[in-house]
């Protein structure tokens, strides 16, 4: 795979999960201009995080039912779109509605964009590790980039903000056009249902975990380690670099180890790591969390891999939930760990986490790795319509 499609594809990817990471910012400043109370900008996020991770499966559904790559370019416009159309939205349905276009936007993106993946890269660990890659750095962008937009434009200059989905689409387009022109699609087998229910609990694991981690990570610092958001901030800077990190190492590790054996040590890896950022006083837990980053991460590609070598006449659905629906299980796994920590102590509820890494282990010990089958030309399009 050429390092120039690996780039397109990361870009490509982290151009629409940066609208994942966007709704969270504009928080502050719906609240501030047009007086919105915490219930109502919950409804917002909570909006934007179902809408984005629920709908995948279904779209992915779709893509398996007939070929629909323009949903990749059509994705990343409506994610766009919709947070382009939230300053010029008035009223608060409108406001719904344009964040609920952003949820659908990334939601129909990722099926086909995986199923697009899969193909350019002919899945190569390496090569999918870099799609992976980009979502990660997407979302860890949209702070940066949507913040001084903001502050300085105030709501008036969203649409501003629809200028990285263009930029996703272009680099898109070319993949898009090799893909249509070459093709690469893994040969149909037969679809493994028990190993994919298997690895889906590994990825909800994983998920609650991960998000629990993230959730509360910034203010357990605050307590532990220094008063201040400087503290808490270093800390989830680590995280996410070393997410980032541990992203590229997996299918690197992969490529050498095999994935199930990788996936099984990373495992092994959290569960003293996510143990350490609970347990060790002082700074040292800032060590606990980039391992723990890392070793939560390396898995996050080979997930998708095995999930579309576990359904290959399914890989629009496989990838709707290794992306979507078994990811946002750790949010909605928040609240209940955040109602923990109010009856005893953030320390008690963290300390908790640790099993989630170790029950993903003992889950991923009954996985094999399947047979990957040969990579050959890609069907016609009617063979996609059923």
């Amino acid at each position: 795979m050429r390092t120039n499609d690996r780039l397109l594809l990361s870009t490509g990817h982290a151009s629409v999960d940066l609208y994942q990471g966007v709704v969270p910012v504009l928080v502050p400043f719906l609240v501030a201009e047009r007086g919105y109370g915490y219930l109502a900008v919950s409804g917002f996020v909570l909006a934007a995080s179902l809408l984005s991770s629920v709908v995948q499966p279904l779209f992915g559904v779709l893509t398996d039912r007939w070929s629909l790559p323009w949903m990749v370019p059509a994705g990343t416009l409506a994610a766009g779109l919709g947070v382009a159309l939230i300053g010029v939205a008035g009223t608060y349905p409108l406001t719904l509605a344009a964040i609920a276009l952003t949820g659908f936007g990334v939601a129909a993106y990722h099926p086909e964009g995986a199923r697009l993946a899969r193909a350019v890269t002919r899945g190569d660990h390496v090569g999918m590790s870099w799609f992976s890659l980009g979502g990660n750095v997407g979302f860890a962008l949209a702070p940066v980039i949507a913040t001084p937009v903001l502050a300085a434009g105030g709501l008036a200059a969203t649409p501003v903000l629809v200028v990285p989905a263009l930029l996703g689409t272009l680099v898109t387009l070319p993949l898009l056009g090799r893909r249509t022109a070459t093709g690469a699609t893994a040969r149909p087998g037969r679809d493994d249902w028990p190993a994919f229910r298997l690895l889906s609990a590994v990825v909800i694991l994983r998920s609650i975990a991960y998000v629990g981690l993230s959730s509360f990570l910034a203010l357990f610092v605050q307590e532990r380690v220094h008063p201040g958001d400087t503290a808490g901030g270093a800390a989830l800077f680590l995280l996410f670099a070393g997410g980032a990190a541990g992203t590229v190492l997996g299918g690197r590790l992969a490529a050498r180890w095999g994935r199930i054996r990788t996936i099984r040590r990373a495992y092994a890896v959290a569960v003293p790591a996510v143990a350490g950022v609970a347990l060790v006083p002082g700074p040292a837990l800032y060590g606990f969390v980039l391992v723990a980053a890392i070793a939560l991460y390396v898995p996050f590609s080979l997930h998708i891999t095995l999930g579309q070598d576990y359904l290959p006449g399914r890989v629009g659905t496989a990838s709707g939930v290794t992306l979507g629906l078994a990811v946002s299980v750790g949010g909605v796994f928040a609240p209940a760990l955040g109602a923990l920590a109010d009856a005893t102590s953030l320390h008690a509820a963290l300390g908790l986490l640790p099993l989630f890494p170790a029950a993903a282990w003992l889950v991923a010990r009954r996985l094999r790795e399947p047979v990957r089958l040969e990579v050959g030309p890609a069907p016609s399009p009617s063979a996609f319509t059923k």
